[in-house]
């Protein structure tokens, strides 16, 4: 199923406006938080009342303009549709930076159609940046066009984690150790910021050991529209394959080399 450019172009500004709408919505919130509106999951992970009121808005939105459009989010699960497209939303991607008033979270729209990722918009409401990103139609955020960077040396890159200590439990601790050695510098600027920092030319790698569609589905279109990989740890172009991997695109191939060496050791 594909979408018209002119179409795309209009679903894109749409998708714009209302990340928006619901990074207006977690402001109110953001440094304000008190016992009574952060929760935990069955996880472990913390869901709040922004989390909520946030999806609410999108779905609410998303509903009365495209009624046949499916949803899926991740506070309130799928809505079917029968247009073929679905969307794919994260109110708050990086609940644990919200929380602890840390302001690298994200609202995260993302759409598909036919099962192929279209379009996604990543909002960071805390320091006024959007980047979005259509098939073949570019990536842009703030300062203007969206480019990963041209380093292609692993000894000059800056590597990102989310949790460099969750994948070392997840079994990669080899694979960080030597990622780690071979790269300039690393830092844990994670969740979807650290994926917007590949695309925007600001980092070269991203990791995250535990992804949910939700927390892909904007992210592989502006990765990959700013020229870079958006896959899972095991090379695959995926929003759906429970982990996730960005990079410039020059260092996929000795990043996906140091994993294959490294797989199940």
């Amino acid at each position: 199923m594909t979408i018209k450019a002119d179409e795309l172009d209009q679903l894109l500004g749409f998708a714009m406006r209302l990340a928006s709408e619901a990074g207006e919505i977690t402001l109110r919130y953001f440094r304000r938080l008190v016992d009574s509106t952060v929760e935990r999951k069955r996880d472990g992970s913390f869901v709040t009342t922004a989390d909520r009121e946030a999806e609410a808005h999108l779905r609410r939105a998303l509903q009365a303009e495209f009624p046949d459009d499916a949803i899926l989010g991740e506070e309130e699960g799928e809505q079917a549709g029968r247009s073929g497209r679905r969307w794919i939303i994260d109110p708050i991607d990086g609940t644990f930076s919200f929380v602890h008033g840390v302001p690298f979270y994200g609202v995260l729209i993302g759409l598909e159609a036919g099962g192929e990722p279209q379009l996604g918009v990543v909002n960071i409401p805390a320091l006024g940046e959007m980047a979005a990103a259509a098939h073949k139609r570019g990536c842009f955020w703030s300062q203007g066009a969206a480019r990963v960077s041209t380093v292609d040396q692993l000894k000059e890159a800056l590597l990102l984690a989310t949790d460099f200590g969750a994948c070392r439990q997840r079994g990669h601790q080899q694979l960080i150790d030597e990622l780690e050695k071979c790269v300039s510098q690393r830092r844990t600027w994670g969740d979807c910021y650290g994926h917007l920092l590949v695309a925007t030319g600001r980092a070269e790698i991203m990791l995250d050991p535990v992804m949910n569609i939700w927390d892909c589905a904007a992210l592989l279109p502006i990765v990959e529209e700013a020229g870079g990989t958006f896959t899972d740890w095991a090379g695959n172009r995926t929003i759906a394959g429970g982990n996730a991997m960005s990079t410039n695109r020059s260092l996929f191939d000795p990043t996906m080399s140091l994993i294959n060496k490294y797989a199940k050791q």
